[in-house]
């Protein structure tokens, strides 16, 4: 006996009937149901393992993340070495804390990537540690909750992965920052402002700390009539012009962003500051 068939009415100007079968339709409909119910699941939910790629927050974004920004062909690695702190909820969801750190027991690290699943803009800064040590600290926007990530490349080539979950009540992203709607930002736009600490307590993992301010809008590029306009490079340099540590930022990162660096041993000197935004401004400073 063949299938029942629906007759199912398609858009009017078409002037016609298109006949579709019954069980193609109750297919599609199971198959859609499945996907919407993995989409919104909680972190930890049951669901098909594979479908994430081993993800520990059954992220479906993840899965074309971890191509687009660590490689096709990457080695990838759950890391609980990789530790990143942020808060369980974002109350400010444009200023939006995080600190990441890794094991020294993992080896050499030639880059770290933040990256947020959930954000229009995932990818948020890259990070070089050249002579620093592999920790970072700073701000950046969250649109929607969601898993915060840093992929860690070792000197073997591999992307060790660690992560935090952030609920927010979002629309960081589309919220123009307070310096550009008072108009006050280009009084300010890339002063440097920092300060290096030593001797820092027990447990720091760290003899010396670089914190600086950058005076900039950020802006996202997603509020109208507002094009991207952020920092996009920041170099540190010892007295001798020698690169300590180098961060690429991207339009994700907090107005008037601060960022901390951390070292083994104090550089001597003090350090200078270079950079530049996307429209080619120059930055520049020394800290003593």
């Amino acid at each position: 006996m063949s299938p029942s068939r629906l007759s199912i009415p398609v858009a009017p100007h078409l002037a016609r009937w298109t006949r579709v079968p019954a069980w193609t339709l109750a297919l599609a409909w199971a198959l859609g149901g499945a996907a919407m119910a993995q989409t919104s699941a909680p972190p930890g939910a049951p669901g098909v393992a594979d479908a994430f790629e081993g993800d520990p927050f059954r992220s479906l974004p993840w899965v074309d993340m971890r191509r687009e920004y660590l490689g096709p062909q990457a080695q990838v690695r759950w890391e609980a070495r990789v530790r990143v702190q942020g808060p369980d909820f974002a109350e400010d969801p444009m200023n939006v804390p995080i600190h990441v750190q890794v094991d020294p027991a993992l080896g050499p690290v030639r880059q770290i990537t933040v990256l947020v699943d959930r954000n229009p803009i995932r990818r948020v800064v890259d990070y070089f540690p050249v002579q620093a040590l592999p920790s970072l600290s700073f701000r950046f926007k969250l649109e929607q909750a969601s898993p915060v990530r840093a992929a860690v490349q070792t000197a073997d080539g591999v992307w060790h992965v660690g992560g935090t979950w952030v609920e927010s009540a979002g629309g960081g992203c589309t919220v123009s920052g307070a310096t550009r709607k008072d108009g006050s930002w280009s009084q300010t736009l890339g002063e440097v402002s920092g300060r290096l600490f030593s001797g820092l307590p027990e447990g720091a993992g760290a003899a010396s700390r670089l914190r600086l301010r950058v005076m900039h809008p950020m802006d996202t590029g997603l509020v109208g009539g507002i094009p991207a306009f952020f920092v996009n490079r920041l170099s540190v340099r010892d007295a001798q012009d020698r690169e300590l540590a180098r961060l690429h930022s991207y339009e994700p990162v907090s107005e008037n962003p601060v960022f901390s660096f951390d070292f083994a041993q104090p550089p001597a000197g003090g350090v200078r500051i270079v950079g530049s935004d996307n429209n080619g401004n120059r930055i520049t400073s020394r800290l003593e």
